[in-house]
């Protein structure tokens, strides 16, 4: 039997993937991230199923559950928040699993970024202001970050920043930023994005750490810095200029280009 990795979204439990929630509804064994996943997602869970909270448990005892179900072949779902490819410590659990011959799937969530953005009602690469998204972090107390994966490095590129798990570190993200991007560059706080709870912090890198401060905010939160966030202007794509032919809507008279 197998165990699914599934993505059960940024929190609020209707954004899990049909996929993810169906594979909850079959599993025997349901294990997920208790401080992150809401418990209506794994509520689905079917009348008899193992469901367990590994919130408090280390690598191993994670391991040893799968282990037990599989040998018991029973299937399992690793339920984890957002988008399991995204800070979820799942290639640790995949390395075990492959050690221990057991198969795995990974089914895709909406990571905490797009529900983010989504709450802020901004699109977050636009012509001539940002076209790329760096998804990054600092080094607190978790894992150190690798040499040469630095803000400065990422500010010089004057991308769209998603920092996460850094608001504890935000003054430091602001001094790292703010030469490359401005004191003036919009800033948006989003904390539990998609929650019931959800905050939303708006200002620039000059501005946000007092309000993020005053606020309590102290976990839990993506920092998200670009110009993309403000009122730049911007020039339309050309995916819906009527100028511009493709396959799809070929020039009047002849061929697409």
């Amino acid at each position: 039997m197998s165990v699914h990795f599934i993505g059960a979204g940024p929190g609020a439990p209707d954004l899990i993937t049909v996929r993810g929630l169906k594979l909850i509804q079959m599993a025997d064994v349901v294990l997920y991230a208790g401080s992150l996943v809401p418990v209506e997602v794994v509520s689905e869970a079917k009348p008899g199923a193992r469901v367990v909270d590994t919130a408090p448990l280390h690598l191993d005892e994670i391991i040893t559950e799968m282990k037990a179900a599989h040998d018991a072949g029973k299937t399992v779902a690793r339920v984890h928040s957002g988008d399991p490819s995204i800070y979820g410590a799942t290639a640790e659990q995949m390395r075990k699993l492959d050690e221990l011959g057991i198969d795995y799937d990974v089914t895709p969530g909406v990571p905490a970024f797009a529900a983010a953005a989504a709450a802020l009602g901004r699109e977050l690469t636009l012509p001539d202001i940002s076209q790329s998204i760096i998804l990054t972090r600092t080094s607190v107390r978790a894992s150190s970050m690798p040499e040469g994966e630095t803000l400065e490095a990422f500010g010089k590129t004057g991308a769209t920043l998603c920092v996460h798990l850094s608001v504890n570190n935000l003054k430091a993200v602001i001094d790292q930023l703010s030469p490359h991007y401005g004191n003036d560059c919009p800033v948006a706080v989003i904390y539990r994005a998609s929650w019931p709870d959800q905050q939303i912090i708006q200002g620039t890198l000059e501005t946000i750490r007092p309000k993020v401060k005053a606020a309590g905010i102290t976990r839990t939160a993506l920092i998200m810095v670009g110009r993309v966030l403000g009122d730049a202007d911007f020039t339309n794509s050309k995916l819906y200029d009527a100028a511009h032919t493709h396959v799809l809507r070929p020039a009047t008279g002849g061929e697409a280009t």
